[in-house]
């Protein structure tokens, strides 16, 4: 099933970030950065993880020093991002498939059923380790992570990456975000895009919708086609 975008160009492909869309990990990836921060003597607040979300392992690190004041060598911040990865993966390594956030699995199995090629376009490095986790990973046709792209969000990088490994235009492709640096990488790679979570951060998105289990395929479309309509010339 196809349906023109507000670019009037066929839908072929939906691309999806993990964290925050398929799964929610936010809150082990704060605890182990909240750890870190201790460790370097001072408090990461959950605000201040809202910064970390749908960034690079090592941006994150960054920011998470320029909130404690502190500098350190290029050596000191590889040991201390792969000891956060490692307390992570703690975590991590206990999910079990029930953790899928509602509607995700069904929602990718209808994009399966109507011949939409699915991808994952995310910053994480274990993003497959996760869908393996979940028992998903079949229901992708490209995963795109931290091994293959090294432009974190807003950088289209990771998305025309995605649309390239399922053969389909920018254009013919609809991204699934819950982050602000996500949207505007959807953006900027001329792809329709749907904000997962709160309308006041996630603004610049086509629309937004607060989890796919209020999504079809059917009622995709039929907004795709609304909002087309609403953009079209007099």
């Amino acid at each position: 099933m196809t349906v023109e975008n507000t670019n009037s160009m066929m839908l072929k492909a939906c691309l999806f970030d993990l964290d925050g869309v398929i799964v929610d990990t936010a809150r082990y990836h704060f605890v182990a950065w909240r750890e870190i921060a201790e460790e370097l003597g001072f408090v990461f607040t959950e605000e201040d993880n809202e910064k970390l979300k749908g960034v690079s392992r090592i941006r994150s690190l960054e920011i998470l020093l320029e909130i404690g004041g502190i500098s350190l060598d290029d050596e000191s911040k590889t040991l201390l991002a792969q000891k956060k990865n490692s307390l992570y993966l703690q975590y991590v390594l206990k999910m079990r498939p029930d953790e899928v956030l509602p509607g995700a699995r069904e929602f990718l199995t209808d994009c399966r059923n109507n011949n939409l090629g699915i991808g994952l376009g995310s910053a994480s490095k274990n993003a497959t380790t996760i869908l393996n986790l979940l028992q998903i990973t079949h229901l992708f046709d490209a995963i795109i992570d931290g091994n293959k792209v090294t432009k974190a969000k807003p950088d289209p990088e990771v998305f025309l990456t995605g649309a390239r490994e399922l053969g389909v235009l920018p254009q013919n492709c609809v991204v699934f975000e819950d982050a602000k640096a996500g949207i505007e990488a959807a953006i900027a790679a001329n792809m329709f895009s749907v904000g997962i979570g709160d309308p006041v951060i996630l603004g610049k998105a086509n629309f937004v919708t607060s989890g796919l289990k209020n999504l079809s395929v059917k009622t995709l479309i039929a907004k795709l086609e609304r909002q087309s309509n609403r953009n079209a010339p007099a």
